[in-house]
């Protein structure tokens, strides 16, 4: 019998670990040998502090970073926080080792230190449980080595520069073995079939999930997390007796599927860029909007450019290819439709079925 494959943990939990930690010694004078946080689902992470002490003006906690068994580039990394008084509030700085955001397009402003919305949220949260009232402290969250493998990651790509990204949605890195995590996807599709659903929404993951039941009204049990394996859970779907699939996620991911990828993984396949610009062309877009989508850093600053050139509906044509291709893997045995979404979770196009289903399950917003 296989062993089964350790967890992680994401470098924002360490972020938030070690922030509480230097927190805890800079105003109690304790030094703790582990932090228990609380993801956005609710769940409890134990992480162990490598090192806490004081330093000129303040505290410091380091955290490693432990990928679990997940191949991943950051683990055994150290990660670094120091901690100062301050007049009121928690304020975040990135350290060397920890990226800057320079182009538009992200979940973070241009000029802002690359720690993703949830980590920081995670890490006041921490911090918050232990700061006395009327006190306030500054953090500055450091990587060492990061610059060196950032190169390893797609942030130059992503046009953050100086080192990693401080990321996270859960706090916990689940190991990548494709088999297993395949395997831990199928119970979801029984509980959607066993709760009476005839048709399922798939998407890429937790976010994705998370707008569909809270902003939009899908029923949970019928929105399933299909990470980037769209080919195996749409024939899994056949398998288990559905009768229609809502592809529903990121345009960045879903659009692959329009252009014939099964396996979204970055590493797999992109063709992202390819694709808009041949479709933008078919609807008569110039050469010059074909040249700025190719050489665009982020996919999600090109619907800034489409909207400037009023080519928004696109995305509608993408749907639809979208929905046909996958229709086409399955040998039509799904109905499929498709909608695809910004990176703060609206709507950007859909297509007849995606109508369809979503008014089946009673989404508020394609009825």
């Amino acid at each position: 019998m296989a062993k089964p494959l350790r967890n992680g943990i994401t470098t924002g939990a360490c972020a938030a670990a070690a922030a509480r930690a230097a927190t805890e010694l800079l105003f109690h004078g304790t030094k703790p040998a582990q932090v228990i946080l609380v993801n956005p689902m609710g769940q409890s992470l134990t992480v162990p502090i490598h090192q806490v002490e004081a330093i000129a003006g303040g505290t410091r906690a380091v955290v490693i970073k432990d990928g679990g068994d997940d191949p991943d580039v950051t683990h055994g990394l150290p990660v670094v926080v120091e901690a100062r008084p301050a007049p009121d509030g928690i304020r975040l700085h990135g350290g060397p080792g920890v990226g800057r955001v320079t182009k538009p397009g992200l979940a973070l402003a241009v000029g802002e230190p690359a720690i993703n919305p949830v980590p920081r949220q995670m890490i006041k949260e921490a911090v918050a449980a232990v700061l006395p009232p009327g006190r306030g402290v500054e953090l500055m969250i450091s990587v060492p080595g990061g610059e060196l493998i950032a190169r390893r990651t797609l942030n130059p790509r992503l046009g953050i520069v100086g080192g990693i990204s401080i990321l996270g949605t859960t706090g916990i890195v689940r190991p990548m073995s494709e088999e297993a995590f395949k395997d831990s996807l199928l119970p979801l599709l029984d509980m959607a079939r066993a709760a009476g659903f005839h048709q399922v929404v798939l998407t890429p993951g937790h976010m994705g999930a998370r707008i569909a039941v809270e902003g939009y009204g899908f029923p949970a049990e019928a929105v399933v997390e299909m990470s980037n394996f769209v080919g195996f859970m749409l024939e899994s779907c056949v398998e288990k007796g559905f009768s229609g699939v809502l592809l529903w996620g990121h345009h960045g991911k879903l659009l692959k599927v329009a252009a014939g990828i099964f396996h979204t993984h970055s590493r797999v396949a992109d063709a992202r860029r390819e694709t808009l610009a041949s479709h933008v062309a078919l609807m008569g877009g110039e050469r010059d909007l074909i040249a700025s989508i190719m050489e665009t850093g982020t996919i999600e600053s090109v619907v800034e450019l489409l909207a400037e050139h009023n080519f928004l509906s696109v995305y509608h044509q993408l749907a639809c290819r979208a929905s046909q291709r996958a229709m086409e893997y399955v040998h039509h045995r799904l109905k499929v439709g498709t909608v695809l979404l910004t990176l703060d979770g609206k709507i950007l196009g859909w297509d007849r079925q995606a109508q369809e289903i979503g008014r089946a399950l009673g989404c508020r917003e394609l009825g």
